[in-house]
């Protein structure tokens, strides 16, 4: 008998194993499977920026206008992705997160129209909570709110949180409903709503 045709055909056997084997897998575990095309379109998506920016000095400077300058729809991006591709992180669903995870929810007394939105008697120091789960968009001074957070919510609305000091939160942080942003600095919370640059009705969001 032929040796290399032989051990050819053992090759062969060895390759058409493997294959089966892998399909079975992935047949038996379609989380493996969707992990799997979750990295590609994630590594897809990665290259294809780093070529766009690498084409010219122009591509990088609206690049990084639009992600550091312009407030970018990070709930319109969720929202596509998860339309397509599940969730936005791709293997949220092989772990298993055992951090206890805060779920305060907002506790005022008075409410006063101020400016394009409300203000709220609190404690003072109070510890400012989350109204929805979001990304942190943009930490820095305002005129007349102080120093402010802005998140922007999964249903795209950004909510200003002024006067809020000592944060636990930093640049584009996912922040779930309820988890603590930081502190006021007396006893006055500055809420503002928006959505797409226009100012919302603060009564549909605060009860």
């Amino acid at each position: 008998m032929d040796i290399e045709l032989l051990k050819r055909q053992m090759r062969e056997k060895r390759h058409n194993r493997y294959f089966e084997n892998a399909k079975k897998s992935l047949h038996d575990n379609p989380k493996i499977f969707t992990f799997v095309i979750k990295i590609m379109a994630l590594s897809v998506l990665f290259l294809c920026t780093l070529i766009f920016t690498k084409l010219s000095n122009e591509n990088k400077q609206m690049f990084y206008d639009t992600i550091f300058k312009d407030n970018i729809s990070f709930a319109t991006i969720n929202n596509f992705y998860n339309k397509y591709l599940g969730d936005i992180i791709p293997f949220k669903d092989l772990i298993k997160d055992n951090k206890p995870v805060f779920k305060e929810n907002l506790v005022y007394g008075e409410k006063n129209i101020y400016k394009d939105g409300v203000v709220l008697s609190v404690a003072k120091s109070y510890l400012v909570p989350t109204l929805e789960s979001g990304i942190v968009v943009f930490i820095g001074e305002k005129e007349d709110y102080g120093k402010t957070v802005i998140v922007q919510q999964v249903n795209g609305v950004d909510v200003w949180y002024g006067n809020v000091d000592n944060l636990n939160v930093k640049m584009y942080d996912y922040v779930e409903a309820g988890a603590l942003l930081g502190e006021v600095s007396d006893d006055k919370l500055y809420l503002v709503f928006k959505k797409e640059g226009k100012v919302l009705d603060y009564k549909e969001y605060i009860k």
